[in-house]
Parts: structure tokens; sequence; C-alpha cells
């Protein structure tokens, strides 16, 4: 272990000593909350969300798990159980007209674009996503809206009891975990409120996804494969293909995008063995030939994969309900990629076209403008979707030359994830400042159950947080050779300046900084300049490094700040919940 980490250890174990609320020499940190006792069953959307978190694995209990993962098909068959503890049947989710959407890149976009489609022309829809990215109830949505407090709560209360009165004595779980609990909430509300028809989301994989309980969809979609989640899924882009085929069921269409080669024979195959009618999807120009071009709420090349998807999707559901105005077929072209068919090219219709223009997806290819300072933000946490980010982001910024400006990194990285390979793909954005800091809006989240986590500790995401800025100033330093690369020692400012462990200025690349807390890293790279973000007196530790304080001073003085938030969708969220103070009313 390094001597940096063994001092952030240290001071972490000097942080946790303190009460809660009394300040350390740690910049700006406090006690790390422990978990909650569950709260007595209130109506209190808070109360509902507080003991929903009791449902998270432990990050000590997470690590148990991956060393002795059991039986994935045992873990279904669990979710069917759970579900009829819960009052229903496997069959009643057939009601929901279900959509069922997997992929690793875009799969939200693509339910998004396709929900969106659905309710211009005039269906009741359901929407189940993840993660969340400020309340949790975000996750389930009637119309496109979040389900309100009132009902989160009255569904939340509704379930837990109905669990609590079913449990069995003999059995070691009597609650499923938190994915699986809101899983089932979904299934409840959509049938309670009578949607017509519910847009499905994969948390992770497909095949033993808790979602996949789902027997008869009306369509499945696999938007763009890559690596992800590979503790999980396998360490190659076939296994990870194999896992997402898990949701094509038997005289169910699917559609997929454009693969490479080696996935893409992993989806025939697994959509021939249980004869799933399986097409590739046309790209959107196609679509658009002899039409006016298409208009798309969400920025970004790579949405217009999303986009193309979600038509198919949408155009499938409205057939196999015996809808009209489902677009008149033009010719279509036999597929040359593995011999797959390909999906109807087709005339969009009005309501098509209307909900690709009118969809809205917070925290994915999303500008927010706000005096000097643009902030970009982007969910994207594999190479392939940073590699699509890193394109979005530089085409808006020729879009937007405003004179000198600065360009700031805010950047972090969870999981099985490679941050090395995601930091090194950023680079040609020619960041002034590399900001890293963890998935925490604040240090303690003890307010706000919506943004508790339970599944890493303190120590891990600050040590992580460490790590990520040890990587690019290794890039940096290969950038532009060693000899004029140096790490500063913590010297006078202790633990103090290890927290906020800045890297010293680099004539050719960015200075970096850590902080303990998104609040902590919005207050630095704003300055006080943006008008809608609520800034309290910074902790004065926030400058006692001269980088810290010499990059307050250029970052007030700059005519434009580009601020690229990236890396992961919960810092995303946090980031969000500050800059817009709405989305956590």
């Amino acid at each position: 272990m390094s001597r940096a980490h063994s001092r952030l250890r240290a001071s972490l174990r000097l942080a946790a000593a303190f009460p809660r609320g009394v300040t350390t020499g740690v910049a700006g940190a406090r006690e790390f909350s422990a978990r909650p006792a569950p709260q007595e069953p209130g109506m209190e959307y808070q109360d509902a969300v507080r003991t929903l978190n009791t449902l998270q694995t432990n990050a000590s209990y997470l690590e148990q798990v991956k060393r002795q993962r059991g039986d994935p098909q045992a873990q279904l068959e669990a979710m069917k159980l759970f579900l009829a503890r819960s009052g229903l049947q496997v069959e009643d989710l057939d009601q929901l007209n279900i959509i069922h959407v997997t992929g690793t890149k875009g799969k939200g976009s693509t339910c998004a674009f396709t929900e969106r489609i659905l309710r211009s022309y005039g269906l009741k829809t359901g929407f189940f996503s993840s993660p969340h990215l400020v309340q949790v109830r975000e996750r389930i949505r009637i119309n496109g809206q979040p389900i309100s407090p009132e009902h989160f709560t009255k569904y939340f209360w509704r379930l837990y009891h109905r669990l609590e009165e079913t449990k069995d004595s003999s059995s070691c779980v009597s609650m499923p975990a938190y994915f699986r609990f809101l899983t089932l909430m979904a299934f409840h509300v959509f049938l309670q409120e009578k949607v017509d028809l519910a847009v499905m989301e994969v948390g992770i994989g497909g095949a033993y996804d808790c979602t996949n309980i789902v027997r008869k969809p009306v369509v499945c979609g696999v938007s763009s494969l890559g690596i992800d989640h590979t503790s999980l899924l396998g360490d190659t882009i076939e296994k990870i293909a194999w896992q997402k085929g898990g949701i094509f069921k038997r005289g169910v269409p699917a559609f997929t995008v454009p693969q490479p080669d080696g996935p893409l024979a992993v989806l025939r195959e697994r959509a021939e063995q249980i004869s799933c009618p399986l097409y590739l999807c046309p790209s959107l120009d196609a679509l658009e030939d002899g039409g006016p071009p298409l208009t798309l709420g969400l920025e970004g090349e790579h949405q217009r994969s999303n986009a193309a998807l979600a038509l198919q999707l949408a155009r499938c559901w409205l057939q196999r309900k015996d809808r009209h105005d489902i677009g008149e077929l033009r010719v279509s072209r036999p597929s040359l990629l593995c011999q797959l068919p390909l999906a109807p090219v087709f005339q969009p219709t009005a309501p098509m076209r209307h909900g690709l223009r009118d969809t809205e997806w917070p925290g994915r290819t999303q500008m927010l403008c706000r005096g000097p300072l643009t902030w970009y933000l982007d969910g994207a946490h594999t190479c392939s979707s940073v590699q699509a980010c890193v394109r979005w982001f530089r085409q808006a910024l020729q879009r937007r030359k405003s004179g000198p400006e600065v360009r700031v990194l805010l950047f972090n990285s969870t999981g099985d994830r490679d941050p090395a390979a995601l930091l090194k793909l950023l680079q040609p954005c020619q960041f002034d400042y590399a900001v890293f800091c963890p998935n925490l809006t604040e240090v303690s989240s003890v307010g706000n159950a919506d943004q508790q986590n339970f599944t890493v500790t303190l120590d891990q995401v600050l040590l992580r947080c460490l790590e990520h800025q040890q990587h690019w100033s290794r890039l940096q330093e290969a950038a532009a050779g060693p000899d004029v690369w140096g790490a500063p020692s913590p010297g006078a400012g202790g633990l103090a300046a290890l927290l906020l462990a800045p890297r010293l200025p680099h004539p050719h690349g960015a200075s970096s900084l850590v902080f303990s807390c998104i609040s902590h890293a919005l207050q630095w790279i704003s300055q006080g300049r943006d008008p809608v973000l609520q800034t309290p007196s910074s902790p004065r530790d926030l400058l006692t490094h001269p980088v810290a304080s010499s990059g307050a001073s250029v970052l007030r003085e700059a005519a434009a700040v580009h601020v690229l938030v990236t890396g992961s969708l919960h810092l995303v969220g946090g980031v969000l919940k500050l800059l817009d103070p709405s989305l956590s009313q």
C-alpha cells in the first residue's frame, strides 16, 4: 500500500472517531453515516425511502456474495416466489403489455424514446428504469412522470407489509433486496394504475435479471453491446451478449442495432434456439430517406442508433396490438450481417416524430447553460459510451466558442470498471483541471435518504478517487515526459492537503484535485458564478493548496467555463440535485 493510501486510511479513522457534525482536519469531512435503524412504519416519503434503503446489500455482504455466488437460475426462481408472496402470479404480468429492453449502453435512452413515442399516441404508459438520479421514485413513472411521493409511500408500505405478513420463518431471507423490491413495486403500480403498456429496462444483464420473470412481453430490444459488469456477466463481449439474449422469448419479436460480428452471432444463436424472431434495425438515415429529417430530444450522434431501435419497438408494439397509423412501409433490403433479417423500413408517423423530438432523459448528453458556466452531463461509464460522450462534448464546444475558456472534468467511476481506460479516452478533450470526488452529494447523507448508499464504505470511495487521480497523473506524465512532473507532499497542509490531494500544474496538461463530496467540488468549480447553484461559504480547507487557490482565480476570471461531468450516472445525479433543486421537490 502506498504512503498516500496509508495516510488517507489514517485520516478516515480519525474522522470516524468524531461525533456527527464535528469537523476534523480532513477537508470538510464529517463522520460517514452508519446504517440507520429501520423506521417505524409511517406515511412519510423519507421514512419509506429509509426503510427501502435497509434492503441495500451492505458492502461486506456484497463482497461475500461475489465470492460465493449461487445458482443464478435459483435467484430468478426466488424472484417468482417474492412475486407470489406479494399477491401476484407471473401470468398477471401479461396484462402489462411489456416492452423489455436490455443492452450495455443506450438502453435507458432507448426506453425513454420508446415510451415518449407511444405516449404521443395517447396511450397511458408505465416506465421502469434504473438507477435514479435524484429521487428513487424516478425509477417508476406513469406517463413520463415519476410517481408522486404520496403514491410512492402508499405503494411502498402496501408491498412491504404484504411481504412481512407472508414471510416464512424457515426462510433466511424475508425481504427481497433493493432492486428486486423496486421491480416488484413497479409491477404493482403499473397494474393498479391500469397502464396500457409498460416499458421495462433490464437492470444488469438479462438472462438472470429480476425483470426477466416476465414470460410474455409484446416485444424485446437489445441496444448497443459493450464490456461492463464483467464480474457478473463475463469478461468478453460474446459472454455478455449471451446474457443479454436471455430476455428473448419464443415467438416474441426482438430487435437489435448493428453489433460487432461476434456478439451479433451470439444473439442470433440465442434467438434461433427458442424460435424468437430477431431483426436488425435499419439506420435512422434509412427511415429519413425521402422525408424530412427527424429531430431528437437527446443530443449526440450515438442517440440516432437508440432512436432507430425505439422506432422499431414502438411500431412493432402498435402492430401487435392492432393499432393503425404505424407508418407506411418502404422497399426493404436484405441484411448482410450474419444473415439477420432487416426490420421494416417505414415512414415515421407524426406521433413518432413528435415523440422523438419531445423525449427528455436527464443526465444523458444534457447541457445546462448558467451564465459563464456550461455544464455537460453524461452518465457514460463504459469505454464505448465515453467515446460517444467525448464526441458529443467536443462537437458542442465547437458550437460555443466564446473567447478565453477553461475546461474542467468532474469524474468518478464505480464497480469493476477500468477507470484508467476511461480517463485515457477523455484526454483529447484537453481539460485545464481534472476534479475527482465520490458520488456523495454531501459528506454526510443522513438528511437525504434518496442519496444513501450502503453498498460501499466512505473509506472505499475516497481511496478510489485517489486512485483515479493517480491514473490521470500517470496519463499526463506519459503524454509530456516524467522529467517535469512531480507529486507534492502533503506538507504543512496535513490531512486537509491529502484529502484535497492536488497534483502540481503541468505545462501541457490538467492540474487535478480530489474533493470529499460533490458539493465541495461544485463550490470550487463554480466560484459563485452559477446563478442557481446555492453555495454556502466554503470550508477554508478547500483553498489551502496553491493549485486550488490559483485555480479558483482562473475560474473566476474566465470568459467561459465548460464542465464535463461523466463516468457515473450516480455522480451525474448528485450534480443535478445541486444544480436543479426542483428535482428534489
